[in-house]
């Protein structure tokens, strides 16, 4: 009997190399640590079951934000408790009468920590070492400045304002969008239409319905916040003369920053939102479908029945067991 065995494959999508790229790549060839090295196209799978046949379909879903929240950490030191807890509150409130003749912008002060500050005092000893005693010498005062703004744009009129009260650390920017629920809907029904299509091609490569085999399903989602998908990235450009190994060579500093680095889509069978522009919201859906096939019993060896009549003729018996 013929036996048809048949995989899950995952598809390869190819990858066109532009003359635009960014200087990360010319970083890349020029230091040493890096060597080119050419893409994987091998497809690596698993020897497939006679029985199991394993359907996964990947979606992902590229949300733009509608409401942000700066966080903006300021720090006071005075001597005394009260003055610095003036001289904070005087930057804060200062900060928070100019954001206020913004529109559609709320804030919130959290209070972060509230400790003393010492220095250290020698202690002269005539037939010992010397001492040294922590004193009490101030105050520190930590709070940090939360604002929520819907216009990306406000940003910087909002560290232009902050600026000028001494507000000069951005901790961090958080992006919320209000349909991440529907968003998942999408996804989910997008997914089964995928899944289904997915199956009736490999029914109709086996030759066979999986109506009757025994399925077992399992889906998950997963969301990437901006914030998280920052990489560090260094400015790298160097001469390439050649120097004796008996020269002095300085090198300047070469600036580091940071860019924005989002989940590709290479590797998803669809994708809302495919082009980025932004910094966005990702959010990710898999499900994976087990389908076993029905083992087909494999007839026994027939036996066939002989009788014989008392005239001696032989006659077939078809006996079904």
């Amino acid at each position: 009997m013929k036996k048809l065995i048949l995989s899950s494959l995952v598809s390869l999508s190819s990858f066109v190399f532009g003359q635009v790229s960014g200087n990360i790549n010319y970083q890349n060839q020029q230091n040493s640590q890096y060597q080119f090295r050419y893409p994987d196209y091998n497809i690596n799978i698993g020897s497939p079951s006679s029985n199991d046949i394993f359907v996964n379909i990947k979606g992902l879903a590229n949300v733009k934000a509608d409401q942000y929240v700066a966080i903006f950490s300021l720090t006071q030191v005075a001597e005394t408790a009260e003055e610095v807890n003036h001289l904070i509150d005087k930057r804060i409130n200062s900060s928070i009468a100019q954001i206020k003749l913004l529109k559609g912008i709320d804030t919130f002060t959290d209070m972060i920590s509230f400790v003393p500050v010492y220095n250290y005092e020698v202690e002269n000893k005539i037939f010992s070492k010397k001492t040294y005693n922590e004193v009490p010498k101030g105050f520190e005062l930590k709070k940090n400045l939360h604002i929520k703004f819907s216009d990306p744009t406000k940003l910087n009129e909002l560290i232009m304002i902050l600026s000028k009260n001494e507000i000069y650390d951005l901790v961090r920017v958080d992006y919320f969008a209000n349909n991440l629920e529907a968003v998942k809907k999408e996804l989910m029904n997008k997914a089964k239409l995928s899944l289904q299509e997915k199956i009736k091609n490999y029914e109709l490569m086996i030759g066979e319905t999986f109506t009757n085999s025994a399925k077992s399903l399992s889906d998950g989602y997963k969301i990437v916040l901006p914030v998280e998908m920052y990489k560090s990235y260094e400015a790298y450009n160097s001469s390439s003369f050649s120097f004796t190994k008996s020269a002095n060579v300085n090198q300047v500093n070469k600036s580091t920053t940071m860019f924005y680095q989002p989940i590709m889509d290479k590797e998803f069978d669809f994708v809302i939102n495919p082009t980025i522009l932004e910094p966005v919201i990702q959010i990710m859906y898999e499900v994976k479908i087990l389908i076993t096939k029905e083992k087909k019993q494999e007839s026994k060896d027939n036996k066939n029945y002989i009788l014989i009549t008392p005239n001696g003729e032989m006659k077939d018996l078809n006996i079904v067991k």
